[in-house]
């Protein structure tokens, strides 16, 4: 089946090519995101591969349907980039990868908390300069802090029993109770009281339009002063503006993203030579207890193999009616 690969990197076109020779289909790799106005470059392909900040809105979607499109595979497991009751209408399949490796961002974002604490950044920095003094790089011992997690689905899940063995305190909120996050003793409450009781919070739910902006000025003002906010879900999951003024007064202590709300226009790509015009995104790297990292949190060598071969496997599933399809249903 012939598929034509939006937003492409050189990493996928390596790990699609280690996994494809046993399914055989005709890969297409195109580096443009994929809109209405590059939806085109699909024409005589029966399918077409989106990224993370593609945008398949009501627009893009007619076009592909125009050109004979049928199947949108999602590298992925997010899906609020789709419109899906349109897709639907025009007959269009969806379908994602479920599951990838919740270890890498469960992973990663254990690791943003572990920077932070002990500022490592900062750490590093001075050493490489021959400056081997302590001050102003005090932490605090993760172990008997409560850790506050939004989301247990398999990610949460996996980043609870990592903050179980620092001997974390755990508190989780989710629309339905992870029997494993259970057994770890975490206990389920609802968002302020979770809010006002966490030291460490880390995000790991979907972006829905009951979660947009989860995180606000006012849920900050709920939280202890001192707060540890961890994002490794989606960007607009919090409000940047919103953590840049609880940043300011200090009611933020410290804060890592891994995604940005206005992150299509800035990762993925080299923005060195460049200077950044968006001014949000450059007043949060001017705060010392900050760290940003650029979507990179899914990208390990298991989890780009895990999406080669579920993708993959959900296309061959789409063309052949037999095997596993991950389709993403309109509601």
């Amino acid at each position: 089946m012939k598929i034509a690969f939006f937003s492409a990197k050189g990493y996928d076109r390596s790990s699609f090519a280690a996994v494809n020779h046993r399914f055989g289909h005709h890969l297409v790799f195109l580096e443009p995101h994929l809109n209405s106005q590059t939806a085109t470059l699909a024409a005589g392909c029966a399918g077409v591969c989106a990224f993370v900040n593609d945008h398949l809105d009501a627009g893009t979607l007619e076009t592909l349907a125009q050109i004979g499109i049928r199947l949108i595979v999602l590298r992925s497991a997010g899906f609020n980039n789709v419109d899906l009751p349109r897709a639907q209408q025009l007959g269009l399949v969806v379908a994602r990868v479920p599951a990838y490796s919740p270890y890498a961002v469960a992973e990663h974002a254990a690791a943003l908390v572990l920077a932070l604490d002990r500022k490592l950044p900062r750490a590093h920095a001075r050493v490489r300069d021959g400056n081997f003094a302590l001050d102003g790089l005090l932490g605090f011992d993760i172990h008997g802090r409560t850790v506050g997690i939004v989301g247990t689905g398999r990610i949460g899940a996996v980043f609870a029993r990592i903050m179980s063995g620092f001997g974390c305190r755990l508190l989780a909120f989710d629309r339905r109770q992870n029997d494993d996050c259970v057994a770890l003793g975490a206990e389920y409450v609802e968002l302020p009281r979770l809010f006002a009781e966490a030291d460490i919070l880390s995000l790991h739910a979907p972006l829905t339009a009951e979660t947009r902006h989860l995180i606000d000025k006012d849920a900050v003002r709920r939280m202890k002063r001192g707060v540890m906010i961890i994002n490794t879900g989606r960007g607009a999951l919090v409000d940047t503006k919103a953590l840049i003024d609880g940043l300011k007064s200090g009611h933020i202590g410290f804060l890592g993203l891994d995604v940005y709300e206005e992150e299509e226009a800035l990762f993925f790509e080299d923005r060195s030579g460049q200077i950044i015009q968006d001014d949000v995104f450059t007043r949060l790297l001017s705060f010392p207890n900050v760290i940003v990292t650029a979507h990179q949190a899914f990208f390990t060598e298991e989890a780009l193999g895990n999406i080669a071969e579920t993708t993959l496997s959900n296309i061959t599933a789409f063309e052949t009616g037999t095997g596993t399809l991950h389709r993403v249903p309109a509601e």
